[in-house]
C-alpha cells in the first residue's frame, strides 16, 4: 500500500490572507503600503461589506446602555469611514506621494506576523473587535487598521473612542495616549499590541 504524501495545499481563506501579507510586507514606502492595502480592500463586494457591517452593528447592540450609544460612531468610524478614506485618496493618486518610510519597521514585522494567527487560529475569539467568526472579514478589519497605525500614523481605535471607566483616546501636543493600550498584551492578536497611541498615565 502506497502511503500519499500529506496535503500540503492551502484552504482559500488562508491562501488570500497569507498573499495578502506578503503583498503588504513587501512595500518600502508608506504609499506603496496604502497601495497594496486598497488593492486587497477593493475585492471585497458590495455585499461583503453590507455583511461586515450588518455584524458590527450586531456586535455593537450587544454592549449595555448609554456606553453602546457613545461608542457606536467610533467603531463605524473605526471601519467604514476608515475605508471610505483609504478609497478615495487611492482613487486621487494621493499615494503616490507618500514617499516616507513606515516609522518602526520592526512593530510593523510583528504586526504582519500576527494577522494570519488573528484571521484564521480562533475566528470566533480573534484580536478584532468585533469577533466576526470569519476569517475574510476578519482581515477586513486588519487591513483597515493596518492603514491607520502604519500609513497614517493613528491609534486604531480613533480619536475620542470611550472606554468603560469614562477615558477615552486622547490627541496631545506629543501624540496620541489610549487608556488600554498596554491592557491587551493578553490577547496577542489586539491591534492595540501595534498601535502608536501611548498608554495614558495613571489608567
Amino acid at each position: 500500500m502506497q502511503v500519499q504524501p500529506p496535503d500540503t495545499k492551502r484552504n482559500p481563506p488562508e491562501e488570500r490572507i497569507e498573499d495578502a501579507v506578503a503583498k503588504l510586507r513587501a512595500a518600502g514606502t508608506k504609499g506603496e503600503l496604502a497601495e497594496a492595502i486598497a488593492s486587497e480592500i477593493i475585492k471585497y463586494s458590495l455585499y461583503e461589506l453590507q455583511v461586515i457591517g450588518g455584524k458590527v452593528r450586531q456586535e455593537i447592540d450587544k454592549l449595555p446602555s448609554p456606553y453602546r450609544e457613545k461608542v457606536r460612531p467610533f467603531f463605524q468610524q473605526q471601519l467604514f469611514d476608515v475605508y471610505n478614506r483609504l478609497m478615495s485618496m487611492q482613487r486621487s493618486g494621493g499615494f503616490s506621494r507618500m514617499k516616507g518610510k513606515i516609522d518602526d519597521p520592526a512593530l510593523f514585522a510583528e504586526f504582519l506576523d500576527a494577522v494570519p494567527a488573528g484571521c484564521l487560529k480562533d475566528p470566533e475569539h480573534s484580536g478584532t473587535d468585533f469577533n466576526f467568526g470569519d476569517p475574510i472579514k476578519s482581515l477586513f478589519y486588519y487591513l483597515l487598521c493596518c492603514f491607520t497605525m502604519f500609513v497614517m500614523d493613528e491609534p486604531g481605535h480613533p480619536v475620542g473612542t470611550p472606554f468603560p471607566g469614562g477615558f477615552i483616546v486622547e490627541k496631545r501636543a506629543d501624540g496620541y495616549y489610549c487608556p488600554i493600550r498596554d491592557k491587551e498584551e493578553e490577547v496577542p492578536f489586539s491591534i492595540c499590541n501595534f498601535c502608536p497611541a501611548k498608554q495614558m498615565e495613571g489608567v
